[in-house]
């Protein structure tokens, strides 16, 4: 069974935000069965409609594209300022004892794995500086699984994966990072973009959207 369908939370005439499905890519990839995809899909809808984040194949939850350049041009540098918050709730393998106050932090530098590409491995001679803030919401002591949320300081690719593999409690049900047990209790990656907050590009209102989890 194919990805559901695209949601749109959100249009003006400025910018769209979107709910992904899991199982559908954020773009185009290589060859002709990797056409299908979340811009496509949206530029058939609102062809002036532009890249300017994306997740992880696997991954569902809030996504925003720009309307034209000029706010593609303004959200890229609002990505790239750390002017927008994304959170993510995800359930990982294992009981990961809750934090004493607030968030705690993950401060491990990301790098590409080549030989085992898409991978990314944890390295810290050649890793780019990757922070991911954490905290748990609840335990499942039948599955010996955790609740969390997630919030990427950084953005390097497959940031959060990596970084849960790297404490010890991969995510349920991924299959580049989790181990084959983990990965085999879930027919998809629990991993879900919750929210996403900014400042809007043109009347500079902020503005949060918010999706829930369906795992």
């Amino acid at each position: 069974m194919g990805p559901a369908e695209v949601t749109v939370l959100y249009a003006d005439e400025a910018l769209l935000v979107l709910n992904k499905p899991a199982g559908l890519l954020s773009v185009p990839g290589r060859g002709e069965d990797k056409q299908d995809c979340l811009s496509t899909r949206v530029q058939r809808l609102y062809a002036d409609a532009l890249v300017v984040h994306r997740l992880d194949m696997a991954t569902s939850g809030v996504m925003v594209m720009a309307r034209g350049p000029a706010v593609q041009r303004s959200l890229n540098d609002a990505f790239a300022s750390r002017a927008v918050t994304k959170r993510y709730v995800a359930v990982v393998d294992g009981l990961l004892a809750p934090p004493g106050e607030g968030w705690e932090i993950i401060d491990l530098p990301i790098i590409v794995d080549w030989p085992n590409r898409p991978r990314r491995v944890i390295d810290h001679q050649m890793g780019k500086p990757s922070v991911t803030r954490w905290r748990v919401l609840s335990h499942n002591e039948r599955d010996q699984t955790t609740r969390v949320e997630l919030e990427p300081v950084t953005g390097r690719s497959h940031q959060l994966r990596v970084h849960m593999q790297a404490v010890g409690h991969p995510i349920v049900g991924d299959a580049l990072y989790g181990s084959p047990l983990a990965h085999a209790t879930a027919d998809r990656l629990l991993l879900h973009a919750c929210t996403l907050e900014l400042i809007h590009p043109v009347t500079g209102q902020a503005m949060g959207f918010v999706s829930g989890a369906h795992f």
